[in-house]
């Protein structure tokens, strides 16, 4: 599974942005999708997940300005982001939990994008 991610960028605080997602490849079924975050000198961090039933989780440090939402028709993931802070700058990594087709089985695992930095300047 490849996923694609895209949307970042240089913003003000108090600005938003909308990162997108796509999978692409053999797969079968996604699980959950969301998104993380590493900010420079820190471990990777949840920044919000959605399951393929709609429910959503996010951590506290986000919630109610940031906004994650899928098309499980595309296979995308999204993460509306509003009333950004400095503090929410880092790069962020899309993540899928996904079911594919490996020669004659399925194949579970988790797969990552490869990142897309928001800058939020104070």
């Amino acid at each position: 599974v490849q996923l694609q991610a895209s949307g970042g960028g240089l913003v003000q605080a108090g600005g938003s942005l909308k990162l997108s997602c796509v999978a692409s490849g053999r797969i079968f079924s996604i699980d959950s999708m969301g998104w993380y975050r590493q900010a420079p000198g820190k471990e990777r961090e949840l920044v919000a997940l959605i399951a393929s039933g709609g429910i959503r989780n996010y951590d506290q440090s986000v919630k109610g300005r940031f906004t994650i939402s899928r098309d499980n028709a595309k296979n995308m993931v999204f993460l509306e982001m509003t009333s950004l802070k400095p503090e929410d700058t880092a790069v962020y990594y899309c993540n899928a939990v996904a079911t594919v087709y490996d020669v004659t089985r399925l194949v579970t695992d988790a797969y990552w994008g490869q990142g897309t930095l928001v800058t939020v300047s104070s």
